[in-house]
Formats: C-alpha cells, sequence, structure tokens
C-alpha cells in the first residue's frame, strides 16, 4: 500500500494557550505600551506595566513596508531537518505534497476536502486600512500636522513604506533619528487599533461556516507577531475556523514564502490551494506559487485586479462551488509544471542556380 510520502516536520497547535492576564480581555488593549529601538528593521520588544507581563514577544516592522512577492524563478525559503536544512520552493511542495492512497480515496468521496484555503490577513479577514488611516491621522495629530486629502497620498499611507511616505510624501522627517521616532510611535499606535478590533470583514464569518461544513481546510497568513494574530482571531471568534496560521515568527521574506508555508502547514500542494487576497501584488504571489487567486474589491478597484482567477465585491457572492470551477477546466492537474518539448527546426534548403538564363 502506498503511503504518504512527505509531511512536515513539526505541527503543534498554531493556537498555544497564552498566559492569563488583563491584555487578553477581548475588549481592553494593552495599555502603556513602549516599544524600544529597532534592529536590522525588526521592533524588539514591548512591555505593558499595566498589565502584569514583563516581556513580550517580538512586534513586527513589517506592518508598514513594501514587502517583496517573492517566488520567482523558484525562489523558497529553508527548513530545518535532524540531517541538516532543507530547500523548499514551488517545485518541491508540488512534488512532495502528493496525496496518499487513503487520501485519494477519500478526496474521489469528498473532492472539496483536496482544496487548501489561504487568507491573507489585511482587509480579507479585517479591515486593516482603516486601522492604518487611524494611526497616522493620530500621528499627525500629535506632530501637529496635516494629510493632504488627495488619492495619490492616500494610496501612499496605506499600501507604500512608512519611510518613503515620511520622507518623499509627507515630508514630516529627514533625520534619521526623527525617522526611526515616528515610526516606531506609527507603530505604537497601529497595535493600539489592533487590540480594539473585534469584527471581521462582513460575509466572512459566513463564509468561513459553509468552507467549514465542506471540510476544506483553511489557513491565515499575514506578518504580524503570532500572540497579538491568535489574540485577534479570538477577540473576533474565528480561531475555530483556522487550522494554520502564518505569523512574523515564522521569518518568512516575501509574500509568496508565506503562502508556502500555509500549504505546507494545510499539507496540501500550493496548485491545490486558493488564496484569498485584496492586493495585486497578494494575487501576483499565488499565480508565482502555482495557486489560485480570489481577491477582493475594496482596498483596490477591479480594474486593478483583473489578473485574479475570481474577484467579489462580498463573500455573499461565493459558493464552494465556486471554488470547484476554479480547478474544473484543466482537470486536477492543472496548474502543475509542464515540460515543455520543443521541436528542432527543419534545417533550411540550400537554394542552388540550376538554369542559367
Amino acid at each position: 500500500m502506498e503511503s504518504c510520502s512527505f509531511r512536515p516536520a513539526t505541527a503543534p497547535s498554531p493556537f498555544p494557550s497564552a498566559p492569563s492576564s488583563s491584555y487578553s480581555s477581548p475588549r481592553a488593549p494593552c495599555p502603556n505600551l513602549r516599544f524600544p529601538r529597532s534592529r536590522n528593521g525588526r521592533q524588539i520588544g514591548v512591555r505593558g506595566s499595566a498589565s502584569g507581563f514583563d516581556a513580550f514577544p517580538p512586534l513586527p516592522g513589517k506592518v508598514f513596508v513594501d514587502e517583496a512577492i517573492g517566488a520567482e524563478y523558484g525562489e523558497g525559503f529553508e527548513t530545518f531537518r535532524m540531517d541538516g536544512p532543507l530547500k523548499i520552493d514551488v517545485d518541491y511542495l508540488n512534488d512532495k505534497l502528493q496525496e496518499c492512497f487513503l487520501q485519494r480515496i477519500r478526496h474521489a468521496m469528498k473532492p472539496d476536502e483536496a482544496f487548501g484555503l489561504i487568507f491573507s490577513w489585511d482587509n480579507v479577514i479585517a479591515d486593516t486600512d482603516s486601522l492604518k488611516l487611524d494611526a497616522w491621522r493620530q500621528l499627525a495629530l500629535e506632530e501637529g500636522k496635516d494629510i493632504p486629502s488627495a488619492a495619490h497620498v492616500r494610496k501612499s499611507i496605506l499600501h507604500g513604506a512608512a519611510d518613503h511616505v515620511l520622507r518623499k510624501v509627507l515630508y514630516w522627517a529627514k533625520e534619521e533619528d526623527k525617522m526611526e521616532k515616528l515610526k516606531a510611535r506609527l507603530i505604537e499606535l497601529y497595535y493600539e487599533n489592533l487590540f480594539k478590533l473585534d469584527t471581521p470583514v462582513k460575509g466572512l464569518r459566513e463564509w468561513l461556516d459553509a468552507v467549514q461544513t465542506a471540510g476544506i481546510p483553511c489557513a491565515v497568513a499575514s506578518s504580524l507577531d503570532r500572540r497579538c494574530m491568535i489574540e485577534a482571531l479570538d477577540r473576533m471568534a474565528l480561531s475555530k475556523y483556522f487550522k494554520a496560521i502564518v505569523t512574523d515568527e515564522d521569518d518568512m521574506e516575501s509574500i509568496a514564502n508565506r503562502f508556502l508555508s500555509a500549504a505546507m502547514k494545510l499539507d496540501r500542494k500550493p496548485s491545490k490551494c486558493v488564496v484569498f487576497e485584496d492586493d495585486p501584488r497578494g494575487v501576483t504571489a499565488a499565480h508565482n506559487c502555482t495557486m489560485m487567486a480570489v481577491a477582493l474589491i475594496g482596498a483596490h478597484p477591479a480594474y486593478e485586479l483583473v489578473q485574479a482567477d475570481l474577484a467579489i465585491a462580498k463573500y455573499s457572492e461565493l459558493s464552494v462551488i465556486n471554488l470547484r470551477r476554479l480547478f474544473a477546466n484543466k482537470g486536477i492537474s492543472f496548474m502543475d509544471l509542464q515540460k515543455q518539448i520543443i521541436e528542432k527546426a527543419p534545417p533550411r534548403r540550400r537554394l542552388t542556380v540550376d538554369t542559367i538564363f
């Protein structure tokens, strides 16, 4: 009997029990946050003096940065095994995450379970654009500045790196010390708003109920700190829907690498996964990973999401049958990499002059 050829090396529960504290309250944000100076672009710690804990996992510096798309030309990441490091990329996962004999039988009876769904955090699970806008507005109020209402400025502060916005768009900082101070305060304001977030995107819970009924495993991918991610999902009562999460602690260097890590944790081939995204860069990253992409219109207009395999305005437009149709056109191996046989060109005829006029 055939056996499964590959499984993730570690499969701990993605939702470890957090120590009880006033920070865990669904309604109360963590008070008196203090963000020390960053080290190599990453926040190294935070202290809550009133909440009873002295140490907190590192907070990511990726909230207001422009991340790489990733997975171009076989790019991947390394994971470690007992026998040494192992390079993980799209080809490797599509080759190794094959269904074993019993899985093939089960998926023949319940084909929906063969898929894996990967949800990006930003604007797909929660409205993070409003959190970012509020953080920038609070920072402007504290600094006595004004944020122009022009469309390109709004787009920059929502989707651009904080360094670029502060230096090239808003012109608030030129010195490095001032830049670091404003960035640290901006991230602090963002997390203060995040600690109050308890409402998911409209229609998401009903869609996840339908997906759970169909037996399709789900993962969420984010650059947030793991503890912040788990507690945000708990506040929104969504933790039960996600089998795996990918956070800043997974140390993924690109959007595509987060998707690949999520596929590995779900034990699904990348070519059998569907990514839910709101950003054109995320759609490109999904396609680089041989995944399908469903784009949620809102943060970006529909004309910027034309590369997605399916674009929706709200979750109520979806049904499980839509997922099957994404894979229906080309069969079960529709996105598997194929070798192209290049035929040799026929030899050119030699032209000769055989008649003299």
